[in-house]
């Protein structure tokens, strides 16, 4: 769904955000892009996979991303963005290894086994953790360091800005194992999505215990710098100046020694990235659903285009506490008066992606599960919506409705550098015309659109992308819960959060969409985010570069990157 924004499953990005939903089918392609007229499956994936022996020792890998992270703990809320995360799974623990149809598997890195069982009526969970597993510090990775970052997530101490508290909130306590190495889990109500937690498929990894332990420092350890990390790759330097994050092989790591000499991630507005790319001053970038950046990668010669599908959506946000967007009425109708079917339409020319309007908050067309449930605020339907202002009291009063003298007038926010947004903005500004609302498109530099606009909660409506996760239920949960630490809607209900509680317990699957559609229904009734359609996940890659592309569901295996023979 920053960018990509992640939710938990939703990460943000200025060109998408995350959602983190189920797979539907267990087919899997790792070929390329998928012909023109068919859409790439939720289990596809294309990432030139290769073994180990197949790569190259050594070299380095340019990375570009759509800017330079302040907050770099994803489990902090102004983390929780593709830029982010994309740093940081190669610096910190993931416990897990999701596949591209989501099927985890432990990673014997870190934890050698996890079990869940039923123990006097509560579920429990066994985590056994690798005893060479330590922090660049040198200090071991212990059961310690899982209670503190329960602790620090559980939503008890406000202080603590967490993306997100599910499942962490469901933790009655966290004991001493066998050892320092084993820790016993006891939830107060079942989380059936357990395997979400320490999980970087999920943007969750493990952070140091000393670096979560009160709220200051859970808050702030992490801003403008990486104090400690755990992975196969370790800090070189953040270059402010240059807007570059460069990580290089770390000789302490305890794993399969990493392909990669260094990685140079490159912060750059997304609409330079494919020149550069074209130019070869990156290898690898997110091209998402820009058709002229599509061409321009088909058109390099060592580059290739890698696309897959996935629970991955672009979509409308309003800000539900603005002073013109507090009765939900007339957000309701600003939806009915946005034409999705053209959007999606123009957003998508050229991709040979479905331009098919998405009517469903948790889970994409085609999905198991699918439907709408938006009691007809999917239909494009401008008279309606001319109705509804009228009654909740806005008249018209010559183009522009007003109401107590005031018009109805509201800001956009769109990042600089985002094609599609540009575009969104110049299609939203006439079909709210259409019904008198005026709408005036604001740009913000491209460094500063989340950090001093999104979090800040300085927008009347903006749009970015939602990037899911495999676990459909939890996943979305900061981004609709009325204490979410991802909603930048600021609005919610009861009745919404009841039904994503209900879905994250769900003891079967038809039970967990269930819940998941009801949990739909009142988001389409709290009326402050709009789906627009399926985000094609769409990258340019230098054709020598594998095990890194569009990845499903499936997660980057960082250690595993590297430059074919």
């Amino acid at each position: 769904m920053k960018h990509n924004r992640i939710p938990v499953a939703l990460v943000a990005t200025i060109a998408a955000a995350s959602l983190s939903l189920t797979a539907c089918s267990s087919s899997k392609s790792d070929s390329g892009a998928p012909a023109a007229s068919e859409a790439p499956k939720m289990t596809q994936s294309a990432m030139n996979t290769k073994d180990r022996a197949d790569l190259k020792q050594g070299g380095t890998l340019n990375w570009a991303i759509d800017q330079l992270s302040s907050q770099w703990s994803p489990i902090e809320a102004d983390g929780n963005e593709t830029s982010t995360t994309d740093v940081m799974k190669a610096l910190m623990p993931t416990f897990w290894r999701s596949d591209a149809g989501g099927t985890q598997t432990p990673n014997k890195a870190y934890l050698l086994d996890a079990k869940a069982e039923t123990k006097d009526g509560k579920q429990v969970v066994t985590w056994t953790l690798n005893p060479k597993a330590k922090w660049s510090d040198g200090t071991p990775i212990t059961w310690q360091d899982i209670d503190a970052n329960v602790k620090a997530q559980n939503g008890q101490n406000k202080d603590f800005k967490a993306t997100s508290t599910t499942g962490f909130d469901q933790v009655e306590s966290v004991v001493k194992g066998a050892d320092d190495y084993q820790a016993i889990m006891t939830f107060k109500t079942p989380y059936s999505e357990w395997q979400s937690m320490f999980n970087n498929a999920a943007n969750a990894p493990l952070m140091p215990a000393k670096y979560v332990a009160t709220p200051d420092v859970f808050n702030t350890a992490y801003v403008d710098k990486i104090p400690a990390t755990a992975g196969p790759f370790k800090l070189d330097k953040i270059d402010q100046t240059a807007k570059t994050v460069t990580v290089v092989a770390d000789p302490n790591w305890w794993g399969d020694k990493a392909q990669l000499d260094k990685i140079v991630f490159k912060a750059m507005d997304t609409n330079t990235m494919p020149q550069a790319f074209a130019n070869g001053e990156v290898d690898f970038y997110n091209n998402g659903p820009d058709a002229s950046g599509f061409k321009q990668i088909q058109a390099t010669k060592d580059g290739e285009v890698r696309e897959a599908g996935g629970p991955n959506y672009r979509h409308i946000m309003l800000n539900g506490k603005s002073p013109m967007l507090t009765d939900p009425k007339v957000r309701a109708a600003i939806f009915q008066a946005v034409d999705r079917s053209t959007i999606a339409k123009s957003d998508l020319n050229g991709l040979g992606w479905p331009a098919e309007p998405m009517n469903n908050h948790f889970l994409v067309p085609g999905q198991n599960g699918y439907k709408d449930n938006s009691g007809g605020l999917s239909k494009f339907d401008p008279e309606a919506a001319k109705k509804a202002l009228d009654d909740a009291g806005w008249k018209m009063d010559g183009d522009v409705r007003k109401k107590d003298g005031k018009e109805l007038a509201l800001k956009f926010v769109i990042p600089a550098g985002v094609s599609v947004a540009t575009n969104e903005g110049s299609m939203l500004t006439q079909m709210l015309q259409q019904i008198g609302v005026k709408l005036t498109i604001f740009t913000a530099p491209s460094n500063d659109f989340f950090d001093k606009y999104v979090y800040k909660f300085d927008f009347d409506m903006t749009a970015f992308s939602l990037i899911g996760t495999p676990f459909p239920a939890g996943s979305s949960t900061a981004n609709y819960a009325q204490n979410g630490g991802a909603n930048y809607t600021q609005v919610g209900s009861d009745a919404l959060d009841k039904a994503m509680n209900d879905a994250v317990a769900a003891p079967t699957t038809d039970a967990e969409f269930a819940a998941i559609n009801q949990a739909d229904t009142e988001a389409w009734k709290v009326s402050a985010l709009l789906p627009l359609y399926q985000r094609p996940a769409i990258f340019g890659v230098k054709k020598a570069v594998a095990n890194l592309g569009a990845p499903g569901l499936a997660d980057y295996v960082y250690e595993n990157i590297g430059f074919t023979k």
